[in-house]
This record gives C-alpha cells, sequence and structure tokens, in this order.
C-alpha cells in the first residue's frame, strides 16, 4: 500500500476508508496528484478515469444515485473545479450524496498572477450541504511555507491535522445523514508526488451529532383531516424504485375517493393508478366548460411526495384550483409548489400511511368520474396513434412497447422526459431523470456512471441537443457491452416548437430550436459503439427487434424524425382526446 507523503491527503483517505466511501472518480491534474497516489495505489478503493469534470461529476452522480451512498470526485485546481457545479446543483436538489474533493494551491498563491489559481474556497456554497476548507500543512515543503507564507508557522501542525480532522469528519458525516453534496478543498504546496509506504498520520474519530427527526405530534388531526376529505388526490414525482411497499400502494390504489397521479419518474405502477397526468389536464384545457371541470377535479386534500414534478399542466392547475390542505411527506425538505403547502410531515411514505389507514372501498362520484375519463383518454390514444404518420410521438409508442423488463431506464430531459409522460411503462423497468434542475446538460454521463453497479442493463433515451452536448460522456473506458442508447433526433430543440413563442423564422431555428444537420454516426465508431439508424416506421420496427440482443460493443440507435411535423402530431394528439 502506499500514500502520499502529504499528511492531509493520508487523512482524507484514511476517512474515507473508515466512513466506507468506496468509489472515487478522478479527473486527470498535477495538483491532485497525492490524492490520485493515494487512493489509486490503496486496494480499499475502486477508481475511475473521466477526463471531463464536468461528466466526471454526472458520472459520479449516477453510481451515487444507485447505490445510495457517497461517491468521490476529486480533480485538480483552477477552473476543474467549476466544471462540476451542474452535477453539485443537481445533486443538492435531487437529494444525492455527491462528495466534491479540489486540490488547490496554497492560499499564498491565489490572486497573484499564478495560472490555474481561482478562489476555490466555498465556491459551491449555495448548493452543497456543507464546504470543508481544510489547512494547508506546514510540515510539508516547509521552506516554501517558512518563505511565501510565513504567518501559517504561527499554528502547530498538530492544531492543523485537529482542524483537518474534523472538518473531513463534518463533510462526510454531512453527505451520510443529510444525503447532500459537500465540498472539501485542500490545499498542496509542491512537491506533490512524494510517496510512503507506511502512513505518518493517525486519524481520531469525530462524531457530529445532527438532531434526530420530530416525533409527529399531531397525527390524530391529520387523521381526521384524511378521513373526512371526501376527494383526496395524491401526487408523486420523482421515486426510487422499490421505495414504496406493495401494501400501501395497494391500499392507496384502492382507496375509495382518492386520485393517484403517478409520473414516469415515480416507479409506481398500479391499475388504478393515473399515469398520463397532461392527458387528463389538457383536455380540460380545450373545453368550453374549463372552469367547471378543475373545479370537479379539484381536491379538498393533496398529499405530494417524492421528487420534482415534470407536469406542467398539474402545477398550473392546483396553484389556481388550490386544495384546502396540502401535506408533503419527505424526512428532510419539502417544497411550496403550489403555494398552498399547510404541513411538512417529516417521515417516509411507507410510514405516513401506515400510521394513518384508509378511508372506505365504496368508489366515490369523485373517484369513479375521472377513472371514466382515464379510460376514455386510454382509447382515445391508440386510435390516434392508428392514424397519424411517422413522428416523435410514434417513435416514443414504440419504444416504450420494445424495452425488455427489468431493464434500467434513464430519461433525457426537456422533450424527452415529457413524451415519456404520455405512454405506460412496464412495471419491471427501473425509471430515472435528472429532475433536479431538469437540465440537459449530464443525461448521458449520469446513465453511463448509473449503469455501473446495476446487475440489469441499462438504457439512455435522449434527444439530439441533451446528446450532442454531453457527448464526451462517452469518452472513458467504463461503458459496458450491455449499453444501450436511443436517440431521437429531430434536427433542434424539438420542445421549442411546443412552447408559447415559436416562430417559423430564421431567427427562431437558429437561436432557439438552434436547428442542425448532425448524426451521431462518427461519434459511435470513435468511441467504439455499434450504430443503428432509422427513418421510418418499418426500419424503427426492425431496429427495436435487434437493438437489446447481447453484443460485445455498446449500440446506439439514432432515429430521425420531421422536425416541421413532431409539434403539430403532438399537439393534435390533445385536441384528439379532447
Amino acid at each position: 500500500m502506499m500514500y502520499s507523503d502529504i499528511p492531509s491527503a493520508q487523512t482524507l483517505v484514511l476517512y474515507f476508508k473508515s466512513k466506507g466511501v468506496k468509489h472515487i472518480v478522478i479527473s486527470p491534474g498535477s495538483r491532485n496528484a497525492p490524492l490520485t497516489i493515494s487512493f489509486t495505489k490503496n486496494p480499499s478503493f475502486k477508481c475511475y478515469s473521466v477526463v471531463d469534470e464536468r461528466c466526471a461529476a454526472f458520472f459520479a452522480l449516477g453510481m451515487a444515485q444507485q447505490l445510495q451512498e457517497p461517491v468521490a470526485v476529486v480533480c485538480t485546481s483552477g477552473s476543474a473545479l467549476l466544471n462540476y457545479y451542474p452535477a453539485v446543483a443537481e445533486a443538492f436538489y435531487s437529494d444525492i450524496p455527491l462528495i466534491v474533493v479540489s486540490a488547490d494551491r496554497p492560499g499564498y498563491r491565489i490572486d497573484i498572477g499564478d495560472g490555474q489559481t481561482i478562489r476555490q474556497e466555498n465556491v459551491l456554497d449555495r448548493h452543497i450541504g456543507y464546504a470543508a476548507n481544510l489547512k494547508q500543512d506546514i510540515s510539508h515543503a516547509t521552506e516554501k511555507v517558512a518563505a511565501y507564507g510565513p504567518n501559517l508557522l504561527e499554528e502547530s501542525q498538530e492544531a492543523v491535522q485537529a482542524f483537518n480532522e474534523k472538518e473531513i469528519a463534518r463533510a462526510l458525516q454531512t453527505a451520510f445523514h443529510e444525503k447532500a453534496p459537500v465540498h472539501i478543498n485542500i490545499p498542496f504546496e509542491e512537491p506533490l508526488y512524494g510517496r510512503v509506504e507506511s502512513r505518518s498520520v493517525k486519524i481520531q474519530e469525530s462524531l457530529i451529532s445532527f438532531p434526530k427527526p420530530q416525533e409527529i405530534q399531531n397525527w390524530e388531526e391529520l387523521a381526521k383531516i384524511w378521513h373526512e376529505s371526501q376527494r383526496k388526490m395524491v401526487l408523486v414525482g420523482v421515486n426510487h424504485p422499490g421505495s414504496i411497499d406493495e401494501s400501501v400502494m395497494e391500499k392507496l390504489a384502492n382507496d375509495g375517493n382518492t386520485l393517484v397521479f403517478t409520473e414516469t419518474t415515480s416507479n409506481l405502477h398500479h391499475p388504478n393508478f393515473f399515469l398520463s397526468i397532461d392527458s387528463i389536464i389538457a383536455p380540460i384545457e380545450k373545453s368550453t366548460n374549463v372552469h367547471e371541470l378543475f373545479k370537479k377535479l379539484q381536491p379538498d386534500l393533496l398529499v405530494t411526495f417524492g421528487g420534482l414534478i415534470v407536469s406542467k399542466k398539474i402545477k398550473a392547475f392546483l396553484r389556481k384550483f388550490k386544495p384546502k390542505h396540502h401535506w408533503h411527506i419527505d424526512e428532510k425538505k419539502a417544497y411550496n409548489t403550489f403555494y398552498c403547502l399547510s404541513e411538512h410531515i417529516k417521515t417516509s411514505p411507507n410510514a405516513f400511511f401506515t400510521a394513518l389507514g384508509f378511508s372506505q372501498d365504496t368508489v366515490s362520484e369523485y373517484k369513479a368520474y375521472w377513472e371514466e375519463v382515464k379510460t376514455q383518454y386510454e382509447k382515445k390514444r391508440q386510435a390516434y396513434l392508428n392514424q397519424i404518420p411517422f413522428s416523435d410521438f410514434t417513435v416514443f409508442d414504440k419504444i416504450m412497447e420494445s424495452i425488455p423488463k427489468g431493464y434500467q431506464v434513464h430519461l433525457a430531459n426537456s422533450s424527452t422526459v415529457r413524451y415519456a409522460q404520455l405512454f405506460p411503462m412496464h412495471e419491471s423497468l427501473k425509471v430515472f431523470c435528472n429532475r433536479g434542475t431538469s437540465g440537459i446538460d449530464g443525461s448521458s454521463s449520469t446513465a453511463v456512471g448509473a449503469s455501473i453497479h446495476n446487475p440489469e442493463p441499462t438504457l439512455l433515451i435522449t434527444g439530439d441537443l441533451s446528446f450532442f452536448y454531453d457527448s464526451n460522456a462517452l469518452w472513458n473506458n467504463h461503458i459496458r457491452p450491455d449499453f444501450r442508447i436511443i436517440l431521437i433526433n429531430n434536427g433542434g430543440g424539438g420542445i421549442f416548437r411546443i412552447l408559447p413563442g415559436k416562430e417559423d423564422t430564421v431567427e427562431f431555428e437558429t437561436f432557439f430550436e438552434t436547428h442542425h444537420g448532425l448524426s451521431a454516426e462518427h461519434l459511435a465508431n470513435m468511441y467504439g459503439f455499434e450504430y443503428f439508424k432509422a427513418e421510418n416506421e418499418m426500419e424503427l420496427i426492425d431496429n427495436l427487434q435487434h437493438l437489446y440482443d447481447p453484443s460485445q460493443k455498446p449500440r446506439i440507435l439514432e432515429i430521425f424524425t420531421p422536425r416541421d411535423l413532431n409539434n403539430k402530431i403532438l399537439l393534435g394528439y390533445f385536441d384528439f382526446i379532447s
């Protein structure tokens, strides 16, 4: 076993080992050499090399998302750290424990004109659970410290060591306990490549106390409201697969006056659930009696759990037709998404619904009416598919039918996740999407990282802008042969054609839609992927039959769809079911 000869590098490695942080994603650099040496020479860690720091951070985020435990990313000093920020923000809003470790220049080298020196301390402060800014060791490179930062010598190495241990312990316990990203910044002075076989430090385990969750004091009041509410709606956002007990889902599904609205990212399935929210809301928006129908749908009690909601339509509806009560169930936080939050219930959904019990078995008029509406739009969706030409809409229908059972499915943001909301997916599929910030910047990298430790194959469904934006996601040696990408290439940002402001002008195509003529074929060849393409429905069906077959290399299926027609067909669907 080999260690860096710098005490703070040794200390970090020892704390990671003692706390059980096992996976380290490293981007190349010189200033982080003490960390790279210490992690790669220690068999307790599995290290991954990813050159692009933005991709590396999302890669690590994908692993942490799957493992449900902290994963670390390690970078050199300077602008490298700033490339982590998109993934840090996603981790912050998605409650994923990402540990950012940045090597830094000594404080006396900041703002003097040296290259790759920026103000790294607290640079991620607005989107992390804790920032640990370690002190520079004074027992290393002592002559340079005395020459350039003599004030540092006023403190002993023992005091520096004690401070650094406490800060590392606090950061790690925050990551584990609060499921939040944390930042550990470590200044190193040259020389950076010294190695020793025996460590020179011995860590003192520091225990940091966190407040225990408070017991819910008003159970009787909550139960009274629940049982007296005749129109209840349960709305579920991003939810980890398998986290909700089958018994809870069954009782929710059969509660006689409760509508359960789920999204694709909720990973909840039951015939009684409402899985395509926009197919309920859009026809109301287009009806002549909008107010009457929305009042008919308006719940007395809204109960939410899970992460962020995709559907803009349900958010607009509930913000205008507010329920009397809105409860959000989450052990950590509650967002006032609909501007009517009345109760943050700090427990798990399983514990809450098990303790609360359920109202009635008899189906109320409220539930019966909207179940009939659901039945009708499901029939109309198939009728619509039978009469439309090849487009994004038909492509998503065929894709969802084709995915083998048990796959892990990652959805890119923007159009991809919204189209996916309109179609049923098999209950065995595990669905993920970066909905913390809902950006397109790291969907591919997250999917690649998430695939590493998943026993089943992984499928990424993505649009062209998301794919090309994050194409460096394919630049690593960790992609499994059973990794699959379905790329829907409609020649630009198709979502802008269904948003207000759409124009048939050169300016719109250039600056909003960003029309292009790119193909993924050359990227596939460069990165060692097998490449398939489809330009019509027959080619799509044929390729989907073979895409998932076992292979020696990962595969990309690129589907070209009509840019000028997709938005008309999607909007036409809502007209048709209305």
